[in-house]
């Protein structure tokens, strides 16, 4: 709720908040760089708390980082020029989230030995909350309070649910000093998981265009701005269900073959969104699309746990994030400038869908040198 939730499933709020009030004179992909680099710092800490979690060391780390982000989240509310957005809510917002967000993964693998994809599901319904309950309470207390006030409010909430999760958020295992720093290069022998770290790449470049874009090109087509705020919080909601649903699947026929079908349609769904004209067909769009992604994003990591050793799915997943984060970097900004260039959203579209669906055809790669064949339960 707080890490990915607030991050990346609430970004699309604030880029069409600041494209049309708070930073007017900035252009959508400088804008959209305060996004990514947030996103791309939640998922690049993991090399090092994942390396920590696997020694048993997250406790202190995660509660510094709870306080950083609380902290960060009243600061965003003073920030008045575009460095300051870029500081504090790009740079050490993500930093502190994603301190958190890896523990937070990671040590389901710990109390889950079987019916771990469902764990995982649950898990991730968090994100899908957090992306729900900011868009909707930003709409309604932002003309009331200001912009100001509505995000001290989210500072609150944080303030409540990270003090929860401090408090019960544990291991079961004890820790491991396994060989080596951290990286466990060795895992790069395993053909599957480094082609596996190449689609993490490939579809963190696209999956998140839609989702950020979305209320900005629900403005172009005449929706009013006072809707477009809801198409984010719809997608999320959507997204729960398929968190949901992805895990209770992923137990039965395995997590990569839940996902290949669903990151296409998700894929298809970039391809159609620009051509989207009227407020029902961007419901549509933003309800299928949020159901498609989820499944993604809630089983991503499955497919590592099951690549190596419980005792090092730390450092495992944490290198993995870090090098997915690459993508996360440079895919919303491209397609904003795409964006700038072209004037509309169809090419921006092009690019985030094919780089999607290139991933999904890396994904049948993966299970093939997983399994030894083409089909079966992976």
């Amino acid at each position: 709720m707080c890490s990915l939730g607030y991050v990346n499933s609430t970004w699309g709020i604030f880029q069409d908040y600041y494209e049309r009030v708070l930073l007017p004179d900035e252009s959508p992909s400088a804008i959209a760089w305060i996004g990514s680099v947030q996103i791309t710092l939640m998922f690049l800490p993991g090399l090092i708390t994942g390396r920590l979690f696997d020694l048993g060391h997250f406790k202190i780390p995660y509660f510094i980082a709870s306080c950083g982000l609380v902290v960060c989240t009243f600061l965003t509310a003073e920030c008045k020029q575009y460095w300051q957005f870029f500081l504090v809510q790009g740079l050490f917002t993500g930093l502190f989230s994603g301190i958190i967000y890896i523990p937070a993964l990671s040590v389901v693998s710990h109390w889950f030995s079987k019916n771990k994809g469902r764990a995982l599901g649950i898990v991730s319904i968090g994100s899908s909350l957090g992306g729900v309950l900011f868009p909707i309470a930003g709409q309604n207390l932002i003309p009331l309070v200001g912009f100001k006030w509505t995000i001290r409010t989210f500072g609150l909430m944080m303030l409540i649910a990270l003090g929860i999760a401090n408090l019960t958020i544990d291991r079961r295992l004890p820790p491991v000093n396994v060989q080596g720093g951290l990286l466990n290069l060795a895992a790069f022998r395993n053909p599957a998981y480094s082609i596996y770290c190449i689609s993490g790449i490939a579809c963190s470049l696209g999956l998140y265009t839609a989702l950020t874009y979305l209320p900005v090109s629900a403005n172009a087509v005449g929706v009013s701005s006072n809707f477009s705020f809801y198409l984010v919080a719809i997608a999320n909601a959507a997204s729960g269900f398929g968190r949901l649903s992805a895990g209770l699947l992923a137990d039965h026929i395995g997590p990569l073959n839940v996902m290949m079908p669903f990151t296409g349609l998700a894929g298809i769904l970039t391809f159609a969104w620009p051509y989207a004209s009227n407020q029902g067909e961007l419901i549509a769009i933003s309800l299928t699309y949020g159901f498609a992604s989820g499944t993604y994003v809630s089983l991503v990591v499955a497919p590592l746990i099951a690549m190596g050793n419980v005792d090092d799915v730390g450092r495992r997943v944490g290198m993995y994030m870090t090098i997915a984060a690459l993508g996360t970097l440079a895919g919303t900004p491209i397609s904003g400038a795409i964006n700038a260039r072209t004037g509309g959203f169809k090419d921006p579209g092009f690019y985030a869908g094919g780089v999607v669906m290139f991933s999904v055809l890396l994904l049948f790669v993966v299970r093939y040198l997983h399994l030894g064949q083409l089909y079966g339960k992976c």
